[in-house]
């Protein structure tokens, strides 16, 4: 006798399906606008090339960023207790509930002539605002708490008593790191590059105020769309969007072989 479905089902059925298309179709409609003499007169734009590889390149250079800086401060919060702790997390949090255009601001408040900070990093040949530097800096800023909350995550899921044995075996802990808690917590170290990547390249409200040239890609896109409206403007968001898919579907799949060993043993 087949089992009556309640009516939470069927909430929770026609939820998602709601949900699924509120993202897609937008996605699927933008992406099959173009037409493919379009798209390819686009592809062959060195405008849109330079500005698509500036977006991956310097979101990938915030990710690393992210990974160098950001790994021991995950570390640190994900194992220690100290006076105002939930402090620091919030202030790691506050790149994301703060409007980008004032991050923007924020950035050139302290990177300009006027600050002594920005008079000092003048003096050694670094320029922020209308520089790749600039770009780089932005991005850092609004992806690096999607890797810390990441790695933390992981981290935290990771036994500590593992860490204790090592420790007890005469293992420093530079060493306890890297032989016991990194082979087990790279996986969200990756998945919190793909976050900060991808939060990172779709960054346009603080670059456009510290960065406008050299163009990244969404800034290119609000430009043709300003100047021309969607119809030059959807072709290089499809093609953003579709190096987007590649780049992070490669990242994912990098992490298949050891996630169906986790499943299958």
């Amino acid at each position: 006798m087949p089992v009556k479905k309640e009516p939470f089902f069927w909430l929770t059925l026609s939820s998602a399906g709601i949900i699924l298309a509120f993202i897609l179709l937008p996605l699927v409609h933008v992406i099959a606008a173009p037409s493919m003499e379009s798209l390819w007169e686009t592809f062959n734009d060195k405008d849109v090339r330079k500005a698509i590889w500036l977006s991956i390149s310097t979101s990938g250079l915030a990710a690393i960023i992210s990974l160098v800086a950001g790994t021991p401060t995950a570390y640190l919060l994900a194992r220690k207790e100290f006076p105002g702790k939930r402090l620091v997390e919030s202030v790691v949090d506050l790149p994301i509930m703060i409007p980008h255009p004032i991050i923007g601001i924020a950035i050139l408040s302290i990177a300009g002539r006027n600050h002594w900070f920005g008079r000092a990093i003048q003096s050694i040949g670094v320029e922020i605002m209308g520089t790749t530097t600039g770009i780089v800096t932005v991005l850092t800023f609004v992806g690096l708490p999607f890797y810390i909350n990441t790695v933390k995550a992981g981290l935290e899921s990771i036994p500590e008593r593992l860490e204790k044995v090592s420790r007890s075996l005469g293992a420093s802990q530079t060493q306890t790191f890297f032989r016991v808690v990194f082979p087990l917590a790279w996986r969200s170290m990756l998945a919190g590059l793909i976050m900060c990547c991808a939060r990172a390249i779709s960054e346009f409200g603080a670059i456009v105020i510290v960065a406008y040239h050299p163009m990244v890609a969404p800034v290119l896109i609000y430009e043709r769309f300003t100047a021309y409206g969607l119809k030059y403007s959807q072709p290089v968001a499809v093609w953003l969007i579709l190096v987007s898919l590649a780049l992070f579907l490669g990242l994912r799949f990098i992490t298949l072989p050891s996630a169906s060993k986790a499943k299958t043993g």
